[in-house]
């Protein structure tokens, strides 16, 4: 049964957080102030199990997904992914990706495509190294980023997305030596708005760069022009270099928000359905799991849900709703 919501926007994407936890400290997502060592994360008991992922995965392909991508936190903390991967992949039809830090992809890469995975995208928003390690607290160098892409393309992980947030007086010096790097590279390169996900980053409006912004400074080096989107519902607006050379992607869902087209649902860590990024509330799937529901009670719950979505945050941002409580990032995957 393929489900739409109240604005008649089928679900047809999945994003499953398999953990809260992550090993970098990005400043705009996990600032280390917050997410210090005394930080109450999910005790292991709280999270799902990768039976119950695969569980649910089943139940939403059955209402129209198409599309799982794994996240986290980050989602290559989580020990022994590749034997969720493997599950998920059984699930005839399924379109299975992942998002990562890239900080363990070359000593897991191989595993997870022999698991089944399709393809990864990895997050970096510098090549600079002091730029990068000031963005993700953790004194990780950008080698090392580049080194888990670079086996994740060698094993057939392919393509790889790269995706940059760009935070003006950050790192927006770092946008046309990123794209000049991952043209030459032929990994395509996503530059994201910094948005105002959560409540714990000081989301500023001052402090976004525009997408509109990102291709004219691109395009006065290396010409780009507009290309059609892959499917009904893509988040990133394809640029493509007029001689050939590749496309970049920009995310503006700041300045222009894509929510009428929007087809996502998140999973949390610890079993919640949220509808939207920016939601204040998610629904518990894991009780109904952990209480004996049949497949069938979660899928009438899933229906309901979806059935009375009417999310358009990025629509309707405005001063008033800015400073919401939001679920933060880490904690739905982005």
């Amino acid at each position: 049964m393929n489900l739409t919501d109240a604005l008649n926007r089928p679900l047809r994407d999945l994003r499953i957080s398999v953990t809260d936890r992550c090993n970098f400290r990005c400043v705009y997502c996990m600032p280390r102030e917050i997410f210090g060592s005394d930080y109450p994360y999910l005790p292991h008991s709280e999270v799902l199990t990768f039976e119950e992922i695969a569980r649910l995965a089943r139940i939403f392909v059955g209402h129209g997904v198409r599309k799982i991508r794994l996240t986290g936190g980050e989602p290559l903390v989580r020990k022994d992914a590749h034997l969720l991967v493997k599950m998920l992949a059984e699930i005839p039809g399924l379109d299975l990706t992942l998002t990562t830090n890239g900080a363990l992809l070359a000593r897991q890469a191989q595993a997870l495509k022999d698991a089944g995975l399709k393809r990864v995208t990895v997050s970096l928003d510098s090549l600079d190294d002091e730029t990068f390690k000031a963005l993700n607290d953790a004194d990780f160098p950008v080698a090392k980023v580049l080194e888990g892409m670079d086996t994740a393309a060698l094993v057939g992980l392919e393509p790889i997305k790269v995706n940059m947030v760009v935070k003006r007086g950050v790192n927006e010096s770092s946008i046309l030596p990123m794209a000049r790097f991952f043209r030459e590279k032929g990994y395509i390169l996503r530059f994201i708005e910094y948005m105002d996900v959560g409540h714990t980053n000081g989301w500023r409006m001052d402090d976004v760069v525009s997408s509109a912004e990102i291709v004219k400074i691109i395009s006065a080096e290396m010409p780009l022009e507009p290309i059609d989107p892959n499917y009904r519902g893509e988040v990133a607006e394809r640029w493509r270099y007029t001689d050939g050379g590749g496309e970049i992607g920009v995310i503006s869902s700041v300045t222009h928000a894509f929510c009428r087209d929007c087809n996502r649902a998140r999973i949390s860590a610890e079993g919640k359905l949220y509808t939207c990024l920016f939601a204040v509330n998610g629904h518990d799937l894991k009780s109904l799991i952990r209480n004996g529901a049949s497949d069938e009670e979660i899928s009438q719950l899933i229906a309901r849900i979806w059935g009375k979505r009417d999310d358009r945050y990025s629509e309707l941002r405005s001063e008033n709703t800015i400073d919401l409580p939001k679920v933060e990032m880490s904690h739905i995957g982005g």
